[in-house]
C-alpha cells in the first residue's frame, strides 16, 4: 500500500537530516527520545571472538556515509583489518599498525531508556569506532552500515573514569566521554576493557594541540603590538569581544573542558561544569550595574572563584572586558566592575598571561581617563597585585566595604594586662607583621622573648602562624559559632619563653607574664598542691584589688581558682561504698525495656542537680578559704603581689615553657595514643603527663637531631635512634578561662600597671 511506504520514507529522510545537521554542526532538535538514546550507550566486550588472517578491503572514498569495510570469514575485525572512512575522504586507519592510542573497534551496547536497570533487558547493540579524531557509532560492522553518530574529540574533551558505584547500581562499569555537544556514557561487563577504552579515548585527547578561544589569541597580539597604538587600536575596533557588552555570554572567553572532572557525585555547593559557572558568573557581573547592594553579590562572585579555581582567570577577563570602552566611563554601572576587579585584586593573583593582560589593560585605563575615579583604582589594583597572597577564604563583607573605598581596616588586638590596641591592616598583613608593630609600639623590642598574635575565646586558643594573612584570621573568626559565653578574638601574647627572671617589674612585659601565668593557673597547667592554688587567688583579689574590702567586686570562683581543682575536691568528698560490678550493666539493659526505666533517667537528672549543688558549695567554701588569705596580705601592694604570685609559679619547673597537648605515638604502627603535655623550653624539650609537675622524659637540644612537621597536626622529634610523633588538633578544649568580651569589665582590664603602661 502507498500510505505504509511513504512512511517509511519520511521516517528515512527525517533520520537521514538529523544526521545532516550532527555533522554539520546545526543546533539540532532531535526527536523525542533521541537525546536521551545518544547521552548513554554501553560497551560490551565479545566474549568469543574468532581470528584468523582476514583480507585488506579498500574502497575508493566517495562523498556518502557508508560504513568502513571489515570483511572476514566471521565478519570481525582483527589487527590486520583495516578502516576506510567514507566521509573523511583520502584517510585510512589500518588496525594492523594501530597508534599507541588506539583500540580495536568493538560492539558497545546501547543502553535501555531510563538506564540500565538489571540484567533482563537486552540493550541493542552498536558499533563503535575510536579514530585519531574522533569517536564514532554505526548500526554495524557490515558494509553499507550508517554512521549514526560523531564526537569530535579535541583537547577540551574530558573523559571520566569507571566508578563502583555505578557498577554497584547497574553491573557495568561505566565510561563518560564528554564532548562540546555531546556526552557519551558506555559501559562493558568487565573493568579491564572499560580501562582501556578510558585510556585510549584519554590518549586521543592529549594528542590534539590546545585549543585557543579568540580572546587568547586577541592577548597574544595585544602583548606583540603594544609599542604601536595604531595596530592597538585597530584590535580593540575589530573585535567586539574585547569590549563591553550588555548583551549574555554564551560561551567562556577561555577554554574549559567539557563536562567536569568528577560528574560521578554531586557538587557540595551545587555547581554546574566549568562553562556553565563561566557564563552564569558573566550575568552576575552584569547584575552588578543596577545593585543597589553589591557587596553581598561581589562576595558571591569571590565565593565562586575560591570554590572553583580555574574560574579566577575568567573572570578576570571577563571584567577587564567590561571595562574596556563602556557606555558611560567613571558611571556607577561601571564602577561597579572595577569596585569587583579591587576585590579580585587582593583575593586572587591570575595566570601570569593575564595578569600581563590585566596590567595593560590598567595602565591604558589610566593613559585614557588620567585623574579619574577608574584611574585611582586602577593604581589600587596593580599594587595589590604586587603583594596578593593565597587567600584561605573569601573577604568578609565588612572587608569587601573598605575595599571598595580603598581604604585599611582597622583591627583590635587584646594584650592581656594593657588596653587593647587598634592596628591598621589591609588585605596583605600577615600576623608577624601585627606582633612587629605590637612590640615596637609597646617597647618590647629588647625583650629575648617571643611574641605572637593568637586566637582566643573562653574555651579555646590556637596560636596564629607568621604569615597568617590576619584580614583572613578576622573573617574565620566571624563565622565562629559564638554563644553568649564564648566570644574569639585576636589576643597578643608571649609565645616562646628565652628569659622570665629578669623581666623589669614596671614594665608592659611583667603585666603579660603575670596575666599569661594567671591563665595557665586557671587553666590547668601548673600543676601544684591546693594549697598553694588557694594562695595564688589570694595574691590575684590582692593584685587586683589591693587590701580586702567588703564592697570590693569579688570575681566568680573559675576565674580565680582552677575548675578542675574544684571537680577533684568534690570527687573526693563523695566517694562511697564500691557498687556491684554488674549494677551498671543490669541499669543499662533494663532502662529501655522495662516500664520503670525513665525513672533511672529521672534518678540521674537529680543526682547531676545534686552534683552541681554540691559543686556551689565547693565552689562558696573555697571562696572563703581564699578570702581568709587575702585578709592575711593586708599591706602588700600591687607590684609586689605580682611578683609574689609569679614567684609560686616558677616553683614549677615547667613555669617558661611553651606547653602544646599533644597526643604521643607510643607504637611505631601510630594504633596507641597516649595523651601528653610537650614542653618546648630555653634549654630543653620536656614530655609531662598531665597534672604531673616533673617531666617522665627531657631532650637537651644537643641531643636533637632533626625536627620538623609532616603535616598541620603532625611533628616529629628524631633524639639518637629514637623517632618520636606527636599529633596536635588546631583546637583543644580546655577548662572555662575568664571571660574576656569587648566593653566588659575584666580582671585584665582592672589591673594596676594599666596607669603605668602607654596607650596603644
Amino acid at each position: 500500500m502507498p500510505f505504509p511506504g511513504g512512511l517509511w520514507w519520511l521516517v528515512c529522510c527525517r533520520q537521514g537530516f538529523t544526521l545532516l545537521r550532527r555533522d554539520y554542526g546545526e543546533p539540532d532538535k532531535e526527536p523525542d527520545g533521541e537525546a536521551e538514546e545518544e547521552s548513554s550507550f554501553e560497551l560490551r566486550s565479545k566474549g568469543a571472538q574468532v581470528g584468523g588472517p582476514l583480507q585488506l578491503s579498500l574502497t575508493q572514498p566517495v562523498r556518502t556515509s557508508k560504513a568502513p569495510v571489515w570483511r572476514g570469514s566471521e565478519g570481525l575485525q582483527t589487527a590486520r583489518t583495516a578502516l576506510v572512512r567514507g566521509d573523511r575522504p583520502g584517510r585510512c586507519w589500518a588496525l594492523g599498525e594501530l597508534t599507541p592510542f588506539s583500540v580495536p573497534p568493538g560492539w558497545l551496547q546501547r543502553e535501555a531508556r531510563g538506564g540500565v536497570k538489571g540484567p533482563w533487558i537486552r540493550p541493542r547493540k552498536y558499533w563503535f569506532v575510536l579514530t585519531q579524531d574522533s569517536l564514532d557509532y554505526y548500526s554495524g560492522s557490515e558494509v553499507g552500515a550508517r554512521r549514526l553518530g560523531t564526537l569530535v574529540l579535541t583537547s577540551l574533551c574530558s573523559v571520566q573514569w569507571p566508578d563502583k558505584q555505578t557498577y554497584k547500581e547497574t553491573g557495568y562499569w561505566s565510561v563518560t566521554v564528554f564532548g562540546r555537544k555531546h556526552c557519551y556514557r558506555l559501559y562493558s561487563e568487565h573493568l579491564n576493557e572499560a580501562v582501556h577504552w578510558v585510556c585510549a579515548v584519554q590518549k586521543v585527547i592529549h594528542s590534539k594541540a590546545p585549543v585557543q578561544t579568540p580572546t587568547q589569541l586577541l592577548m597574544h597580539d595585544i602583548e606583540e603590538n603594544r609599542g604601536s597604538p595604531e595596530i592597538l587600536e585597530q584590535i580593540y575596533r575589530c573585535n567586539p569581544v574585547l569590549r563591553y557588552t550588555s548583551s549574555p555570554l554564551y560561551a567562556p572567553l577561555l577554554p574549559f573542558p567539557y563536562g567536569s572532572s568528577d560528574q560521578s557525585a554531586p557538587s557540595p555547593h551545587g555547581y554546574m561544569t566549568l562553562r556553565d559557572e563561566a557564563v552564569k558568573l558573566f550575568n552576575s557581573l552584569q547584575q552588578l550595574e543596577s545593585e543597589r547592594d553589591p557587596v553581598p553579590l561581589i562576595q558571591g562572585v569571590l565565593q565562586t572563584c575560591l570554590d572553583l579555581q580555574p574560574l579566577v582567570d575568567e573572570i578576570y577577563c571577563q571584567l577587564v572586558k567590561q571595562t574596556t570602552e563602556p557606555p558611560a566611563p567613571g558611571g556607577p554601572g561601571n564602577l561597579r566592575y572595577w569596585q569587583l576587579l579591587t576585590c579580585m585584586s587582593c583575593t586572587f593573583l591570575p595566570s601570569p598571561p593575564v595578569l600581563r593582560y590585566l596590567r595593560f589593560h590598567l595602565g591604558r585605563t589610566e593613559r585614557e581617563f588620567p585623574g579619574s575615579e577608574m584611574a585611582e583604582y586602577g593604581r589600587f589594583i596593580a599594587a595589590a597585585l604586587d603583594k596578593t597572597q593565597v587567600r584561605e577564604c573569601v573577604p568578609s563583607l565588612d572587608e569587601i566595604v573598605v575595599l571598595i573605598q580603598r581604604q585599611d581596616m582597622l583591627c583590635t588586638v587584646h594584650c592581656p594586662g594593657t588596653s587593647a590596641c587598634t592596628v591598621a591592616i589591609s588585605s596583605h598583613t600577615t600576623a608577624e607583621e601585627v606582633a612587629r608593630e605590637l612590640v615596637a609600639r609597646l617597647g618590647l623590642s629588647q625583650s629575648p622573648n617571643v611574641f605572637a598574635l593568637y586566637e582566643q575565646s573562653r574555651h579555646h586558643e590556637r596560636p596564629v602562624g607568621r604569615a597568617t594573612l590576619v584580614a583572613d584570621v578576622l573573617t574565620s573568626l566571624a563565622g565562629e559559632e559564638t554563644t553568649q559565653d564564648s566570644t574569639w578574638r585576636l589576643c597578643f601574647k608571649h609565645y616562646g619563653f628565652l628569659d622570665t627572671e629578669n623581666v623589669p617589674r614596671d614594665s608592659v612585659e611583667f603585666a603579660l607574664l603575670f596575666e599569661q601565668a594567671h591563665e595557665m593557673v586557671i587553666r590547668g597547667y601548673v600543676p601544684t598542691s591546693e594549697d598553694t592554688l588557694q594562695s595564688l587567688a589570694a595574691l590575684r583579689l590582692q593584685s587586683l584589688n589591693s587590701d580586702f574590702s567588703t564592697h570590693a567586686p569579688v570575681p566568680r570562683p573559675e576565674e580565680l581558682f582552677p575548675v578542675h581543682a574544684l571537680h577533684s575536691r568534690l570527687r573526693a568528698s563523695c566517694q562511697g561504698p564500691p557498687r556491684c560490678p554488674g549494677a551498671r550493666l543490669r541499669a543499662g539493659l533494663l532502662a529501655g525495656a522495662l516500664p520503670w526505666g525513665h525513672s533511672l533517667a529521672k534518678q540521674r537528672a537529680e543526682q547531676d542537680q545534686k552534683l552541681r549543688g554540691r559543686l556551689r558549695e565547693e565552689g562558696a567554701s573555697v571562696m572563703a578559704a581564699i578570702v581568709d588569705r587575702w585578709k592575711l596580705l593586708q599591706g602588700m601592694g600591687r607590684a609586689e603581689a605580682m611578683a609574689a604570685y609569679l614567684a609560686l609559679v616558677r616553683e614549677w619547673p615547667g613555669f617558661g615553657s611553651t606547653l602544646f597537648d599533644v597526643d604521643f605515638h607510643t607504637s611505631p604502627e601510630g594504633s596507641c595514643l597516649q595523651r601528653l603535655w610537650l614542653g618546648v623550653g630555653a634549654k630543653a624539650v620536656s614530655l609531662y603527663k598531665p597534672g604531673e609537675a616533673e617531666p617522665f622524659d627531657s631532650f637537651c637540644y644537643g641531643r636533637i637531631s632533626s625536627f620538623g612537621v609532616s603535616d598541620s597536626s603532625t611533628f616529629h622529634l628524631s633524639v639518637g635512634d629514637r623517632d618520636l610523633l606527636f599529633e596536635c588538633s588546631r583546637v583543644r578544649p580546655r577548662p572555662p578561662a575568664p571571660p574576656h568580651a569587648d566593653g566588659a569589665r575584666s580582671p585584665c582590664s582592672e589591673s594596676p600597671c594599666l596607669s603605668k603602661q602607654p596607650p596603644c
